[in-house]
């Protein structure tokens, strides 16, 4: 892995520890929050209704903190919404301590993290490629996907250790430090002021971004095939019965879950060879084809040994596409886009996983779990493929003569810009 902008750059150094901290203390709470919902419930429904309390703020939110990043100081922003977390999230705990928690509490904090949370993420990601040169973009890319997915594998773990043996409670307290951490780190790091005329957020500014990504064919399609993988692909609600119905080790459960995260992780610290890669696009189309082809491999594994290894192959593969996708975004968006096609990105990335829990959880009840599983794989290949022939720009992809990377390499030329 290229560890050239931890060396370069203190502002990224920063970025990168606040990221991974602020992944690590979430993913303890999203341990937490289900279980608690479920001890409080006893219902499913209970706890998959908290998705859809996220699901409008998460769109709503997202869309205006990417236009809110494109306008204001997006480290105070950062700041700011790091704040509103710590103090949701210790609300979140005070509750978990009572004797009898409130459950509208829970559902109701919940939907203001995912507010807080959609608000703050499109400014941590279009600051990111300021505090890097641009030629290390791509290695900062790995990088901050590496933070993200070493959060993703260890959180939840920490999470269930605490739930088991000292209380739900403690896992919001933990979520809380970490939150306090990652947003003295976004205080400590030099303002990033605006270097164009700002376009304050309104729905003619949320407009503006969706329009920028439509005209823009080779940018449209990463996040078309973002999104074909996820909704045909996206195999996480299966996983249970996959488990224990088809291959009969429920106590394997966990490994199936944190598979593909290990594969990401393998993925990134091997990913110094994608900085000589410059067909990004066709590097996006073969990587999210790979995904697709290994999950549905899955569906046909005859155990689950196999099953765990295709998962760790596909999730190295997505997280190729992800590290390539990041580098088409951060190296061609215009300084004066990057929050308002940050929100875009998040939608994609968030959304997608929705839509495709839906149709694995139908597809499996109309027909099997491995059915499931196996043609969603399958047809991701067939959309990713559908994609590259239908955007042709988005294919043909050349960071050494694609317009905007070149506009956006003599921007930054011509203002000498250079990091601490």
């Amino acid at each position: 892995m290229d560890v050239t902008p931890l060396r370069t750059s203190r502002d990224f150094r920063l970025l990168f520890l606040a990221g991974t901290v602020f992944y690590l203390g979430g993913m303890v709470s999203y341990v937490a929050i289900p279980f608690q919902i479920y001890a409080l419930t006893g219902s499913n429904f209970a706890v998959g209704a908290i998705g859809l309390v996220e699901l409008v703020p998460l769109v709503v939110f997202g869309l205006y903190g990417g236009a809110l990043a494109d306008h204001v100081d997006r480290r105070r922003l950062l700041v700011g919404t790091g704040v509103g977390q710590a103090a949701l999230t210790a609300v979140l705990a005070v509750n978990a301590f009572r004797d009898e928690p409130s459950i509208p509490v829970i559902f109701g904090v919940a939907g203001l993290l995912t507010a807080t949370g959609a608000l703050q993420r499109p400014s941590r990601e279009a600051l990111m490629p300021r505090t890097v040169r641009h030629d290390e973009i791509p290695a900062a890319n790995a990088l901050t996907s590496f933070g993200m997915q070493l959060g993703v594998l260890v959180g939840p773990a920490i999470g269930g250790l605490l739930v088991a043996y000292i209380g739900i409670g403690w896992c919001f307290v933990v979520d809380v430090v970490g939150l306090a951490v990652a947003t003295a780190l976004y205080f400590a790091m030099r303002s990033y002021a605006h270097q164009v005329e700002t376009t304050p957020p309104s729905l003619r500014a949320i407009g503006e971004g969706w329009s920028y990504a439509v005209r823009r064919k080779d940018l449209l399609g990463t996040y078309v095939v973002d999104i074909v993988c996820m909704v045909l692909a996206f195999p996480v609600v299966l996983f249970p019965a996959l488990a224990a119905d088809v291959f009969d080790h429920p106590q394997l459960l966990g490994l199936l879950y944190s598979a593909e995260t290990v594969g990401a992780l393998l993925a990134t610290l091997f990913s110094g060879w994608t900085a000589r890669v410059h067909h990004h696009g066709r590097a996006i189309v073969v990587a999210a084809a790979a995904y697709g082809l290994f999950i549905g491999l899955v569906g046909l594994a005859p155990t689950i040994g196999v099953a765990l290894g295709l998962l760790v192959l596909a999730g190295a593969a997505d997280m190729t596409s992800g590290v390539f996708r990041g580098t088409v975004w951060n190296q061609t968006i215009p300084e004066q886009m990057r929050g308002r096609l940050a929100g875009i990105e998040m939608l994609s990335y968030s959304v997608g996983p929705i839509g495709g829990q839906v149709r694995a959880g139908l597809v499996a009840d109309a027909w099997s779990v491995r059915g499931a599983i196996a043609s969603g794989g399958f047809a991701c290949v067939v959309g990713v493929g559908i994609t590259a022939v239908a955007l042709r720009d988005f294919w043909s992809y050349d960071d050494r003569t694609d317009v905007h990377a070149i506009a956006e390499r003599e921007i930054r030329a011509a203002r000498g810009e250079t990091v601490d």
